[in-house]
This record gives structure tokens, C-alpha cells and sequence, in this order.
């Protein structure tokens, strides 16, 4: 596959679409987090602590997107190697794996 094109579901995207999507989940995250370290300067609270970490762990999903972008790999599940549904990656970006994985795994 070209590395300008990434497969996502049964239609090509660009690559730089992919990372345009990404990019806004890790503008959003990162600004979560601020807030949320912000807050958590006056408290010491154990949920934000929580919240922060949830955040920190998507972020470091997203990165790795960005690495599945660069090797071509973004958008095909890790598991059962299937397409990702494009609009499953519009809204989880991030994702690695089809529903049928995700449902799965969480069991």
C-alpha cells in the first residue's frame, strides 16, 4: 500500500486524513489534561488522578495510531487483520481493533 493511503473500512483514506483525526484526539486529550492538572493543583483528588491517567493512557494510544499510520498498518484490526469500519475510526481514531475484536477482548 502506498504510504500516502491508509485503508480504512472499505474505502481509502489518505494518510493524511488518518493523521488529521489524530492530531485533533490529541489536541483534545492534552487539553483535557492540562485542565485536569490545573484543577488538581488546589485538590488532592483521587478521581482526577484517575482522569488524568485515563487520558495519559489514550494518548499513548495515539501515538501509537501514528506509528500504525507511518507503517501502514493504521485502519486493519490487530487481531483478526479485518478493515476497520471508516466510521468506527472517525470516532475512535485510535483504535486497533474492529468491534468484533474490541467485544471480545473485553470479555
Amino acid at each position: 500500500m502506498h504510504l500516502d493511503t491508509v485503508r480504512t473500512g472499505s474505502r481509502p483514506g489518505t494518510a493524511y486524513e488518518a493523521r488529521q483525526r489524530l492530531e485533533h484526539a490529541r489536541t483534545s486529550r492534552l487539553a483535557q489534561l492540562r485542565a485536569l492538572e490545573e484543577a488538581g493543583r488546589s485538590t488532592d483528588d483521587q478521581l482526577m488522578s484517575v482522569q488524568a491517567e485515563a487520558i495519559r493512557g489514550v494518548l499513548a494510544e495515539i501515538d501509537a495510531a501514528f506509528a500504525r499510520v507511518e507503517d501502514g498498518s493504521y485502519g486493519t484490526c490487530l487481531d483478526c487483520a479485518t478493515p476497520v469500519p471508516v466510521e468506527r475510526l472517525e470516532i475512535l481514531p485510535y483504535t486497533r481493533y474492529c468491534v468484533a475484536c474490541q467485544r471480545r477482548a473485553a470479555v
